[in-house]
């Protein structure tokens, strides 16, 4: 299976050429569910390495289209090409000019899981995946996540094609030298379950696809870094795992259930924080871990200033010292928030050569690569057609909030029959229109005439129902 992943990556360009022409990572017939087409990004056929989801099976034409900060046409997988597994419902557009192209990236598969030594027992498992990657400082990590990150996945699930299938609890030890009878248990053995061994095998696979990207960063030119925000449907279970400021809400019969948190330098300051104090050698001589709400003045020396350390939620007063006068190792708030005040996210992938400006402070060690795992049991509730799960970058939730979304959804279905697949992919496009808003004289404006959103926008729109009701 690794073996798969190098030959995947062997055959991007900088990171950012065409992927294996495989479906699936092994050869073998599709599960009974139809797959769709490969997520390898087509080649760039427009300049600097663009490239957009291949399942978007754009037409030269239309790729520079989708490369036009000016015109910024909303693309979105055409009625008349292959459908998306689900009838999922996609659409995206290029930021405004913040950078070049557009540097999220997107993935929908089907991925057979093989098993990898054990006596075949069961079938062989598979599972529904869609990733969303928001690239910063270039794309090159954001497209090779999205190339490989569903095959590191799938190689961490592939010791467990058996024990998932089998309703008793989990062994200790996986066959090996040793058979398992003749391995000693224990009375307070802790109880471990189906479902959390996905969740590990989904943070190990996030592991392991960061440790690629800086293995290849060098030899395939990987700029850059990406939040990540993948989902994986297997054996009746949604798995939403994110590393980012990305965003997944589940509507289901006009609630929202929130699948995902932003992990930004607000609301992992305690961490943060914490690292800084412990490992005081990481901030350079330049940063102090504690926060002040503004900037110290030498003036204010020996006075007694408002702060909070890595242990308190909230303020507490203390007399201000020459080291209180560094740079904070968090500034500012909201989406101005920064980590020595340089990227505004602190989980995600790649980012391997991020430094402060003008300096040699490397940021990766304040970085975190592991995702928060949640789940949500398809099986526990009877799910109508218009139940979904919205799937957006930042670019989406930095003008909209998730019950304006909901809204949006909800108006946009009820436009059509519950049995129309395309009902999916014209609410992620009308979620991207409203989002972006109308170009006017004084930029691009939403509805309510506030500013629209600037950035790239990438959207699923993931009917609840499943592949036995929308495929």
């Amino acid at each position: 299976m690794l073996g798969r992943v190098r030959t995947a990556v062997a055959q991007l360009v900088g990171g950012l050429g065409p992927a294996p022409g495989a479906q699936h990572p092994r050869d073998s017939p599709a599960p009974p569910p139809a797959a769709p087409g490969p997520s390898a990004c087509r080649g760039p056929p427009v300049g600097g390495g663009f490239s957009r989801p291949a399942f978007l099976q754009l037409t030269s034409e239309e790729l520079q289209r989708a490369d036009d900060h000016a015109g910024r046409a909303v693309q979105s997988p055409r009625e008349s090409r292959r459908r998306l597994p689900w009838s999922t419902g996609y659409a995206e557009v290029i930021n405004a000019g913040k950078s070049q192209h557009n540097e999220d990236q997107a993935c929908c598969e089907v991925v057979v899981v093989d098993r990898r030594c054990s006596p075949r027992c069961n079938p062989d498992l598979y599972f529904h995946y869609w990733g969303l990657f928001d690239g910063h400082a270039g794309s090159g990590a954001a497209v090779m996540a999205s190339k490989l990150l569903h095959l590191h996945i799938c190689d961490q699930l592939r010791d467990l094609v058996d024990i998932l299938q089998d309703s008793s609890p989990p062994p200790l030890c996986l066959p090996g030298i040793l058979p398992s009878d003749a391995l000693p248990r224990f009375h307070l053995e802790k109880a471990v379950s189906h479902e959390s061994l996905v969740i590990g095998a989904i943070e190990n696979a996030f592991k392991r696809m960061d440790e690629q990207i800086e293995r290849e960063q060098m030899t395939r030119l990987v700029a850059g870094g990406c939040c990540a925000l993948a989902v994986v449907y297997l054996l009746g279970k949604v798995y939403v795992a994110n590393a980012g400021d990305s965003r997944a809400i589940i509507i289901r019969n006009g609630e929202i259930i929130p699948m995902s948190r932003e992990f930004t330098p607000e609301t992992e300051r305690q961490r943060l924080q914490f690292l800084g104090f412990l490992r005081p050698e990481l901030l350079g001589n330049e940063f102090t871990h504690l926060e002040f709400p503004r900037r110290i003045q030498h003036k204010e020396l020996g006075k007694k200033m408002l702060y909070r350390d890595q242990n308190m939620h909230g303020w507490a007063y203390k007399r201000i010292e020459e080291d209180d006068l560094k740079f904070p190792l968090i500034y500012g708030e909201g989406k101005k928030a920064r980590v020595m005040a340089t990227i505004g996210v602190t989980r995600g992938l790649g980012d391997h050569d991020l430094k402060v400006y003008n300096s040699n402070i490397h940021i990766k060690p304040f970085l975190s690569c592991v995702p928060e795992v949640r789940v949500y049991d398809l099986t526990q509730y009877e799910h109508c057609p218009d139940d979904v799960l919205v799937l957006g970058t930042d670019g989406l939730w930095d003008v909209t909030n998730d019950r304006e979304v909901a809204d949006v959804v909800t108006e946009v279905l009820m436009g059509y029959e519950p049995n129309d697949p395309c009902r999916y992919t014209m609410a992620a496009y009308e979620l991207v229109v409203r989002s972006r808003g109308v170009l006017k004289e004084r930029g691009w404006r939403l509805a309510n005439d506030k500013l629209g959103s600037g950035d790239d926008i990438s959207v699923f729109v993931i009917p609840l129902g499943g592949p036995g009701n929308y495929t």
